[in-house]
């Protein structure tokens, strides 16, 4: 695994999908390789695209915006082969649990929420504060493998193109 050294620009508005879908292309482009993998994951909350926190503060907003409520996380992937790229995402809804202050800055101070879409690591401590996952919870983690497996097997069955 190696980093696409992509900087992620803000969310432009539209299509939070779609989005997800072009950073993970960039990414998959970034990248030199036979088949490079690129995935992305936002959290989308009121129509509201929650990528990585800034900050501290940011991360704390962020998670007591989600405390006892819904929210849909999708995960853009893209696979590339030569100059083919496919890409597409996957959709989890997942529901939070109220979630008290000492939660919030007991799991903001071990600085685990400062990279993740949202804020929050379903697969590190944040899987506490989940009481609904409808979905894949690969998605959540941020590569959904059903997907991966679709998109793998299209970009290998096609030549190579040079």
């Amino acid at each position: 695994m190696r980093p696409s050294g992509v900087e992620e620009w803000p969310f432009p508005g539209g299509d939070p999908a779609g989005y997800v879908e072009a950073l993970a292309r960039a990414k998959a482009n970034a990248v030199s390789g036979d088949v490079v993998i690129g995935a992305d994951t936002v959290v989308v909350l009121d129509d509201a695209v929650l990528g990585k926190p800034a900050d501290v503060e940011e991360a704390a907003a962020m998670l007591q915006s989600l405390s006892g409520r819904e929210h849909d996380v999708i995960t853009g992937v893209a696979v590339r082969q030569g100059a083919d790229v496919r890409s597409a995402h996957a959709r989890a809804r997942v529901t939070f649990r109220a979630l008290e202050d000492g939660d919030v800055r007991e799991y903001v101070a071990g600085g685990e929420p400062l990279d993740k879409a949202g804020a929050y690591a379903y697969q590190g401590g944040a899987g506490a504060f989940v009481t609904r996952l409808q979905g894949d919870a690969d998605t959540v983690v941020g590569l959904p493998l059903k997907l991966l497996e679709r998109l793998l097997p299209e970009a290998l069955r096609r030549p190579r193109q040079r």
